[in-house]
């Protein structure tokens, strides 16, 4: 063991201890020895000894590189959980429909007009009679977390936004809400929540829970899409997707932040809210033409507590 010369009980006592310590520990590295350099002769020539053993030390010494052990679709938050292999349905605003929605008795004269759903009464995801006023990308979901004008009980335990949007009593927090829609090529969609149904509209175990869609008249349909969703996503009348909830801000640009006065994407992101902005160039859907006698598609008669604008199945 080397000292360092003129040391006194206490101090000289440290220096020992913790040179000796610190060569000992660098000569554990593997591939160092002393015999790659002479032996120092003196205390000035232990110190740049030490000093060249570490430099030698650090220079073998290899980089971590830590690899992600979990993977997620590109371009999707993680935050909410996907719903997976959810029969969904097409509808549509105005038409045969009643018009209304469970939030607005009025939905087709603030959206615009009649949602025309047959592709040749569309162009760029919209009708071509006239630019929507609200988000051409819709859906329902089978929950409402208002009744009567009062907030039901559960929404504040089981809505995972509840505390975080709610303003007052019998204000819906659901309502507008974005979700990501998943078709089985795996193309992502989003669109806004504007409905309740189909069918029903207190399923909160299946919206925010585990459970499945209840079994109905449309094959157990869990979800409604409107055509410019149906059109993104080449969807038939009748398929299976995946959902899952999105915050604003996990939003990309697309055919979705275009028009809507009720489109939060298109506001923050300074596209005009009265749907006026230039709309994306045109895309080839795939969809299947239309039989002349109307589009082939699953509908439903209105309920008291589910605004419905779907045709019973034929």
């Amino acid at each position: 063991m080397f000292a360092l010369g003129a040391f006194d009980w206490y101090t000289g006592d440290m220096r020992v201890i913790t040179i000796s310590a610190m060569v000992g520990a660098i000569l554990a590295l593997p591939g160092l020895s002393l015999a790659q350099t002479p032996s120092p002769s003196s205390a000035a020539d232990f110190t740049k000894y030490a000093q060249k053993l570490r430099e030698s030390a650090l220079l073998k010494m290899e980089p971590q590189i830590m690899v992600p052990t979990v993977s997620r679709t590109l371009g999707v938050s993680g935050k909410y959980p996907w719903k997976t292999g959810i029969v969904t349905s097409v509808f549509w605003i105005g038409g045969t429909g009643s018009g209304a929605s469970a939030w607005d008795p009025k939905w087709e004269a603030s959206y615009g007009g009649f949602d025309d759903p047959k592709p040749e009464k569309r162009q760029q995801f919209i009708p071509t009679a006239f630019i929507p006023q609200q988000n051409p990308f819709y859906i329902a979901l089978p929950y409402n977390d208002v009744a009567g004008n009062e907030t039901k009980a559960e929404a504040r335990i089981v809505i995972p936004w509840f505390k975080e949007v709610f303003v007052e009593e019998g204000k819906s927090v659901c309502r507008d809400r974005w979700l990501a829609i998943r078709n089985a090529a795996g193309k992502v969609c989003y669109a806004q929540w504007s409905d309740c149904g189909p069918f029903g509209t207190d399923h909160w175990q299946y919206v925010f829970g585990n459970e499945k869609p209840k079994p109905n008249a449309n094959g157990g349909a869990g979800l409604n899409v409107s055509p410019a969703v149906r059109e993104y996503l080449s969807l038939g009348s009748s398929d299976v997707t995946d959902w899952k909830f999105v915050e604003i801000q996990d939003v990309p640009n697309g055919p979705w932040a275009l028009y809507g006065k009720n489109n939060q994407v298109s506001q923050h992101r300074g596209h005009k809210a009265e749907g006026t902005a230039t709309p994306a160039p045109p895309v080839n859907t795939g969809v299947p033409p239309v039989p002349a006698d109307g589009p082939s598609i699953i509908r439903r008669q209105p309920a008291a507590t589910d605004a419905g604008h779907e045709e019973p199945p034929k």
